[in-house]
């Protein structure tokens, strides 16, 4: 007898519960998302996504950006519902500079930053006095040098965390010259320097030939800068947001990330094809 009631009570859960998930999906169906991203790439990435969503009903309008400061601003500004472009140490820094009560909902891709170099083969060719450009906002800055430490070519102050910048490197045996650039500018500049630390979607508008002119890359285990889709924090329970994630997070989605980056950006979601 308890073994009925505890099967009658086990489907009475599931009806309730498959009852609230066909709910939310009603409340979401027939509503337009307004999601930004960088141009480029991540257009053929969101018109497969927009295709997934529109088969739950929902229309996904893409506004396309060239500025990385602006995506926030714009959804911090309610002139999107969701933006589609960071990683969580670039959105921490924007929170901190801006106040911006934005959150992270769902993961996307991650796009291993290089350093790319016309002028030497390796890293240990690099000569004394080498100038290598970096991107100049401070996740990105951050990240550049943490990657130069990773390889050998400066050391930064203990304890720095995710954020240091050119005033934290406490050794610099070559004494290397870091230029500050901007994020669209460092990948453009390559020939003018000794190498380079540019994002993954920057090298390819560059033009930087992934992977032959390569000569480092961060790490893909444990990264921190996995990408995300992000909405203001009084959506991130709206019915929507689960949909527009779901869209992301799908086989074809993942083939199409694969396709367009060349494989230098994976997929980053939980069971994601990596290949």
């Amino acid at each position: 007898m308890n073994t009925t009631k505890a099967l009658r009570a086990a489907l009475f859960s599931l009806l309730v519960t498959c009852g609230i998930v066909s709910a939310q999906a009603a409340l979401a169906a027939g509503q337009t998302v307004r999601v930004g991203i960088m141009s480029g790439e991540d257009e053929d990435v969101w018109r497969a996504v927009a295709a997934n969503a529109a088969k739950q009903g929902i229309t996904v309008k893409i506004t396309t950006f060239s500025d990385y400061t602006q995506p926030n601003e714009a959804l911090a500004q309610h002139d999107l519902d969701a933006n589609s472009f960071q990683h969580k140490p670039y959105l921490d820094a924007q929170i901190a500079a801006r106040h911006y009560d934005i959150v992270p909902v769902g993961f996307t891709y991650v796009q291993p930053i290089g350093l790319y170099s016309r002028k030497v083969k390796s890293v240990g060719a690099l000569p004394q006095n080498a100038t290598i450009g970096v991107p100049n906002d401070p996740s990105n800055e951050g990240r550049a040098l943490l990657l130069l430490q990773a390889n050998g070519l400066i050391k930064l102050r203990p304890d720095v965390g995710l954020l240091p910048t050119a005033r934290d490197i406490s050794d610099n045996p070559k004494h290397i010259q870091i230029k500050e650039l901007d994020a669209g500018i460092v990948g453009r500049a390559i020939s003018d320097v000794d190498a380079a630390v540019v994002n993954t979607d920057w090298a390819v508008k560059a033009g930087i030939k992934i992977p032959q002119e390569r000569i480092a890359q961060e790490k893909v285990p444990g990264n921190p800068y996995r990408n995300f889709i992000a909405v203001n924090a009084k959506d991130a329970n709206a019915p929507w947001v689960k949909t527009i994630v779901d869209s992301y997070q799908q086989a074809n989605v993942a083939s199409e990330i694969l396709t367009v980056y060349h494989g230098a950006t994976l997929p980053a979601w939980d069971g994601a094809p990596q290949h």
